[in-house]
């Protein structure tokens, strides 16, 4: 899907609005938080913590390596 929207001085800042359809879509409202990743194809808006992924990716790998101890941790 592709929309146009237009930047808008707020504060020191400059934001965006994101049309109605889009906000559902995405599942989010008024005072949540998105984050902006710069891509080389663009800018990527998102409500998902990039680093989340990457603290995954770093659990899975020692997950294994670490079980007993992670399972004593949970008791």
């Amino acid at each position: 899907m592709q929309r146009k929207v237009t930047l808008r001085k707020m504060g020191g800042s400059v934001g965006a609005t994101l049309p109605k359809d889009i906000a559902e879509r995405l599942h989010v409202q008024e005072g949540d938080e998105l984050f902006v990743v710069e891509t080389d194809e663009g800018v990527l808006l998102t409500p998902y913590d990039p680093e989340f992924q990457k603290a995954m990716a770093a659990y899975k790998r020692t997950a294994n390596k670490y079980r007993n101890a992670l399972r004593e941790l949970a008791k």
